[in-house]
């Protein structure tokens, strides 16, 4: 069964998720009402988050009422983790290769300003009678 996510990407609903679960116990209820999701949409995605594939959009057809275990949330959580270090081990190697890209275009500036320096044209030379033709 497809889920319709209201706009929301994947990726913001398992942040949306993510923030929910970091709040504390006995005030979620408030966090939630203070946020534009309704209780509905907030179910299916709870829904999907710990029995579904949100990936695809998919929940099971069947499903009772759910209260995730500390187990799934556990799963959860160290899923959150793997993707958040992944990501910073992508963005540190963004930022060496921007660094890399910087330096070389510094040494490209400096390389540049010294050809520029050693093509003033300089002064003609009297021809010696070798170049004369003489």
């Amino acid at each position: 069964m497809a889920v319709d996510n209201k706009g929301f990407t994947r990726e913001e609903i398992r942040e949306f998720m993510h923030e929910y679960y970091l709040q504390p116990h006995g005030t979620r209820k408030e966090w939630l009402a203070s946020t534009s999701v309704s209780d509905w949409t907030f179910r299916r995605w709870r829904t999907l988050m710990v029995q579904g594939d949100i990936d695809r959009g998919l929940i099971p057809r069947e499903h009772g009422g759910m209260v995730p275990t500390n187990r799934e949330l556990s799963a959860f959580e160290k899923a959150r983790a793997k993707e958040m270090a992944a990501h910073r081990a992508e963005v540190e190697k963004l930022q060496k290769r921007v660094q890399e890209l910087e330096d070389t275009n510094s040494a490209l500036g400096k390389a540049i300003g010294l050809l520029h320096e050693l093509s003033v044209p300089e002064p003609d030379t009297t021809p010696t009678s070798a170049q004369d033709g003489s």
